[in-house]
């Protein structure tokens, strides 16, 4: 073969591929791992439960922490703690993951969906007040991509018609509205720490309590309905079955990994903040252009860095763009279709009018690549694809 010259493609190399995620590992969740297997404890409540507990506590100034094995586990202890029953109705928006509905259909309560804000994606609290009606118990924010939903306005109507606030804090860890922590406004809020979150365990949740008068009966829950929890502080002399519950609880590998990431909370959160903000700036000038709508965070919030998404001008574009930007090994996504438009949806829930806005923005949305560690030049990559793409 001496003398054959090597072929070469002419076509340019092409470039590694940019996941939408990519789970951070602090580096101190398998020593935490480790040191649960030596406690000889694994099973939920342990150790490392109690630390992640104090932590969480601390961080949003919530009365009592509960961790759970996911977000959709602490929204059913909460509406379990609630007694939510049938024909209740709980107001939240329609453009939300379906757990934040799922949780109140399986106590047999009625969805009521509320349309959203342009500016931020959050229930739009101006319309919450129409849709209160003598069987309404509750209202369940959800803090979209790490935005504070005006919980002043929210507070307010709660307390005028005597109901119940259930936070939707999923995405919201580190995240504040007047100086205030999110899952610190109503009586309940849940955390989630799915892979996709900005502190994670896998899979796992919280259920953060603010109502003092719900503490006892919430431990109760939590240990499947049983009295344990006074049994080992030595209020009575077994425990027996006395209520409702569930199986909420995590393992102490779960909270072990979990203590590892709450301990870098602050350093985590700051280096999400940094990456939106990287986003932001380069996305301004289509923005100025009208080619795109960048998120909008208002002066009374501080957002966690969570989620970075672009809004485009129609359905059709968002679907162009997605696969383009796919094909160039960018992956991007949509989020949620709203929960009204789902066929559970239309079977468990009702709408008080049309929700034009939940209707058009969720047709427009893209989530661009956010994670711990994704680097500069794989910002800018995703960026210019978008302006190649614009610029065609």
């Amino acid at each position: 073969m001496q003398g054959m010259k090597k072929l070469v493609s002419n076509e340019p190399a092409e470039e590694e591929r940019i996941p939408f995620n990519c789970p951070y590992v602090t580096g101190r969740e398998f020593q935490y791992i480790q040191d649960a297997i030596n406690n000889h404890q694994l099973s939920g409540n342990g150790t490392f439960t109690k630390r992640c507990h104090e932590l969480l506590e601390a961080e949003t100034d919530c009365s009592q922490a509960f961790l759970t094995h996911s977000a959709t586990a602490a929204l059913e202890m909460a509406a379990l703690l609630l007694d939510l029953r049938e024909g209740d109705e709980v107001l939240m928006p329609s453009f939300t993951f379906v757990s934040t509905a799922n949780a109140f259909v399986l106590r047999g309560a009625i969805p009521v969906f509320v349309d959203i804000r342009e500016d931020t994606l959050n229930i739009d609290e101006n319309l919450v007040a129409q849709a209160i009606t003598t069987k309404t118990k509750a209202i369940v924010p959800v803090h979209y991509a790490g935005v504070v939903c005006d919980m002043n306005k929210l507070g307010s109507l709660a307390k005028e018609n005597k109901l119940f606030i259930i936070e939707d804090a999923a995405h919201a860890l580190g995240s504040k509205f007047d100086n205030r922590s999110a899952g610190s406004f109503g009586q309940l809020a849940a955390l989630s720490f799915h892979e996709t979150k900005n502190i994670i365990s896998g899979e796992g949740g919280a259920l953060l309590i603010n109502d003092d008068e719900l503490i006892e009966r919430a431990a109760i829950l939590w240990e499947k309905g049983t009295n344990r929890k006074q049994f080992f502080s030595g209020q009575v002399d077994k425990y027996t079955w006395v209520d409702k519950g569930s199986s909420f609880l995590p393992s102490e590998i779960v909270a072990a990994f979990l203590l590892a990431q709450l301990e870098q909370a602050e350093q985590i959160t700051k280096k999400r903040v940094e990456i939106w903000n990287a986003y932001n700036t380069l996305l301004e000038p289509l923005e100025k252009k009208g080619l795109l709508r960048r998120p909008i965070v208002p002066d009374e919030c501080i957002q966690n860095g969570h989620m970075y998404y672009i809004l485009v001008n129609s359905a059709n574009e968002r679907s162009d763009l997605l696969e383009y930007l796919n094909s160039k090994n960018v992956n991007v996504v949509f989020h949620y279709v709203p929960l009204h438009s789902s066929p559970a949806g239309k079977m468990y829930g009702r709408t008080l009018h049309k929700l034009p806005v939940t209707d058009g923005l969720s047709r427009r949305l893209i989530r661009l690549p956010m994670w711990n560690e994704i680097n500069l030049n794989q910002i800018e990559r995703t960026v210019r694809e978008i302006e190649r793409y614009f610029a065609k």
